[in-house]
This record gives C-alpha cells, sequence and structure tokens, in this order.
C-alpha cells in the first residue's frame, strides 16, 4: 500500500516544489522539476505518458516512459516520439475520462501496440489532462504486482494533474507568445527604421535661420512626419504633419504622405497648393475608414524675411517675438483627406533678426503625468519658449524636451512628438 506522510512533510515538499517550479520558463525543465519533487509524494516510479495533441487521430504520440531508454523532449524532439495506433494505450488516450485498470495482465495482449510499456504491471491509473474538454494529454502511473494504491487519493491525485497540466500548457504558449511578440517586435523595429530613413538625413542651411529638429515616436514606428523642401529663389519649404493613430498603421500613411509630397513637382508653392493636392490624393486612396492627417506647411523667403503658410488642422505654430508669443492660426482649415474640394487658406507674416519659429505636433502639448490630471498645454510651452530668449533653435528644443519629460514624470510619451525650431538670426 502507498502510504502517505505526515501532512506537514507533505506541506513542505509541496511548498519547496512550488518555489522551485515559480521560477521556470521551460515546460520541460518545469515537468522534470516537478516530478523530480512530486515523487516523494507519490512513490510511484514507473509511468507512461500520451499526447494526442497536433496528431491525427487514431494515432498518439508516447511522450514518457520510464522504460524509455534515451531521454526525448516532446517540445522539441515530437519527431523522435513513438506513434502508435490503437491498443490498449489507444483506450487511455481517446477515452477523455480518468480509467483505472485493476487486472492489467488479463487485458494486455501480446500484440498490443503498447505492449512494451504495459507489460509486467498489475494495475494502471490513468489520469487526463484537459484543454477545451478534450483530454489531449494523459498520464498513467503503473502498479507491479503487490503494490497497493489508496482509491481515496485518485480524485485528489487528477486534480493536481488537472491543475498541472494547464500550468505546463499555459507556460508553453506564454513562451509561444514571447515568440511572436520578439518577432513582431523586430519587424516594427524595421518599419521605424523604415521610416527614420524618410525623414531629413541634415537639416538645411537657410542663410539667416538656425535651424533644429526633434522627432520621437511613442513606439518602434508612429505617424509624425516633417520635411524640408529647397525651392526656387533660395525658398524653403517647411512641413509637419500628423496622422491620426499610432504604431505601424500611422507609420505607413506617414511614408505614403512623404511620397506624395514629393511626387508632384511645382505643388511645393504656394502653400495652399500643396495642401489641396495632398487632401485630394487621401481622399482617393488613403482615407475612406476614417483617418486623417493634420499639417502645417510654410514657405520661408529668406531675401524678403517672410513666411506664407496654410493649415490643415494642425496645432498653430508659435512664433516668438521678445515677450511675446503670437500663435499661427490666423488662417485654417479642416485635415487632409476628410471633405473633397477643401480651401486651404493662407497668410503671410514677417520676421525680425531674434525671432523664433516653433512647429510641433500634439505630442507636446498633450503630454500629461502619470495620473493624467492635466496636459502640458500651449500656456507651458509658451512661458518656456519666452524663457528661451537668445537661446539657439538647439538649445531652446532641448529646454522642451526637458520640461515635457520632466512634466510627464519620465514617463515614456504616448504620442509621438515632433519639434522644429527656426531662429531668425540676421
Amino acid at each position: 500500500m502507498l502510504q502517505r506522510r505526515p501532512w506537514r512533510e507533505e506541506l513542505e515538499i509541496v511548498d519547496r516544489t512550488m518555489k522551485a517550479i515559480s521560477g521556470v520558463t521551460d515546460p520541460e525543465e518545469l515537468v522534470n522539476v516537478y516530478w523530480d519533487s512530486i515523487s516523494e509524494l507519490i512513490p510511484v516510479f514507473e509511468y507512461v505518458a500520451l499526447s494526442r495533441r497536433h496528431v491525427e487521430p487514431p494515432y498518439y504520440l508516447v511522450t514518457r516512459s520510464s522504460r524509455f531508454t534515451e531521454h526525448f523532449n516532446p517540445w522539441t524532439q515530437r519527431d523522435r516520439l513513438p506513434k502508435l495506433n490503437g491498443g490498449l494505450l489507444g483506450e487511455l488516450a481517446f477515452a477523455n475520462r480518468p480509467v483505472i485498470i485493476d487486472d492489467l495482465p488479463a487485458r494486455l495482449k501480446p500484440d498490443d501496440p503498447g505492449y512494451f510499456y504495459l507489460q509486467g504491471f498489475e494495475r494502471l491509473i490513468a489520469l487526463p489532462q484537459y484543454d477545451g474538454g478534450e483530454a489531449l494529454n494523459v498520464t498513467a502511473m503503473l502498479l507491479p504486482p503487490g503494490m497497493e494504491s489508496d482509491p481515496a487519493a485518485i480524485p485528489i491525485l487528477h486534480w493536481q494533474s488537472g491543475l498541472f497540466g494547464r500550468g505546463t500548457q499555459n507556460l508553453v504558449l506564454r513562451n509561444q507568445l514571447a515568440e511572436v511578440l520578439s518577432e513582431l517586435d523586430r519587424e516594427l523595429q524595421v518599419v521605424g527604421d523604415i521610416q527614420r530613413s524618410l525623414l531629413p538625413a541634415v537639416l538645411p542651411s537657410i542663410p539667416g535661420f538656425d535651424v533644429a529638429a526633434y522627432y520621437q515616436t511613442s513606439a518602434r514606428a508612429g505617424g509624425d512626419y516633417y520635411d524640408f523642401f529647397p525651392l526656387a529663389g533660395g525658398g524653403w519649404g517647411l512641413f509637419i504633419a500628423d496622422v491620426s493613430g499610432h504604431g505601424t498603421p500611422a507609420a505607413v500613411l506617414m511614408a505614403i504622405t512623404h511620397a506624395m509630397a514629393h511626387a508632384q513637382p511645382g505643388t511645393h508653392t504656394p502653400p495652399q497648393m500643396l495642401l489641396s493636392y495632398l487632401n485630394e490624393q487621401f481622399l482617393r486612396s488613403y482615407t475612406r475608414a476614417g483617418t486623417f492627417i493634420t499639417a502645417f506647411y510654410a514657405v520661408l523667403d529668406p531675401a524678403t524675411r517672410t513666411l506664407t503658410y496654410s493649415r490643415a488642422g494642425h496645432n498653430p505654430p508659435r512664433l516668438v517675438r521678445g515677450d511675446c508669443v503670437i500663435s499661427l492660426e490666423e488662417t485654417g482649415s479642416l485635415p487632409l483627406g476628410i471633405a473633397p474640394g477643401q480651401v486651404y487658406e493662407q497668410s503671410t507674416v514677417p520676421l525680425e533678426r531674434g525671432d523664433l519659429l516653433l512647429l510641433y505636433t500634439d505630442g507636446i502639448t498633450e503630454a500629461m503625468p502619470h495620473d493624467r490630471s492635466e496636459l502640458f498645454g500651449t500656456d507651458r510651452l509658451d512661458k518656456l519658449l519666452v524663457e528661451c530668449g537668445r537661446c539657439s533653435a538647439g538649445e531652446c528644443l532641448d529646454r522642451i524636451r526637458v520640461a515635457v519629460t520632466a512634466f510627464a514624470e519620465n514617463a515614456p510619451p504616448t504620442d509621438d512628438q515632433t519639434l522644429i525650431a527656426i531662429r531668425c538670426v540676421e
């Protein structure tokens, strides 16, 4: 008769086992640690384990056996596991319930496919592990002649076996999920690298102006976009856009925005022409599911020191002149990709020596602390810009980045963040 230990000893063994398996991430190691420990509670050293997971019926695999002369890992060496059909083991594999056989010699025939694993034993206790109501795995304890077991212990053994089977399968699924997520992350990294390659590799050298830019996505890839277009007569086109949404879908539309903005010569001036062109292109093929793009486009003329701009639902840039911040919101219309035939008006503003122009996306002004109690907002941004005084464009962006990060309590950005600063130095 299998004798149970005193309950305090059993508790100590179970506690030690739970600690040991709590840090295991490999399912095969989990099984080995579990059985090595649990054998102290249940001194049955003969067994056979079956699986019909991913096997076409009526076939099944023998995944473990005390009579194996070589150990196989059922997860990585499935092709080396014995594949059987029928016999007593087949009855156990497809019974879909616990099976107890007290007269094994009378039931076992020499030509049974499982004879090698069962011959010489008197009794077996087969306990299934269910998945979706189906016993895809079964473990059978094998008892030689003269060894008895306490039938009252079988229900709790079934309970323990089932929970352990679910735990093992959950670990397998967790590892598979981790592999998929790792591969997805690698793919997103490639998408992010491609996206960044579409941004200007070198900032333009504009006579009389100091230029700086900052770009940070909230995920591997994002939907913010900025660009500079050299124009006839020494002018420059300044473009900033923000695709609705985040991640890969936004990055794809960002790449499309880049392609369209570069594809049509002659649309970069006047500013309203580029926005109208992009709006019609988006509506034709890309924004039918409710996606839209906010954008701001301006033509900077260094010779006349003027900025002519048009805005499509984008955050109004800030023009800092001394202690005054001017919001370039005089003209504005709907974002790109919402309504056909949209008219984008434009305005012109003169620039003076010392002026600071800041273009940004809403990832800056909508940054939040952990409790999401308030937004960074334009008031804080304007105060920072005034405090920049005569700082260079790059120094000004550094101050904004530090302030936004501190306000968000060093949390990763929840939205893409883009900044372009242009200081009129002559």
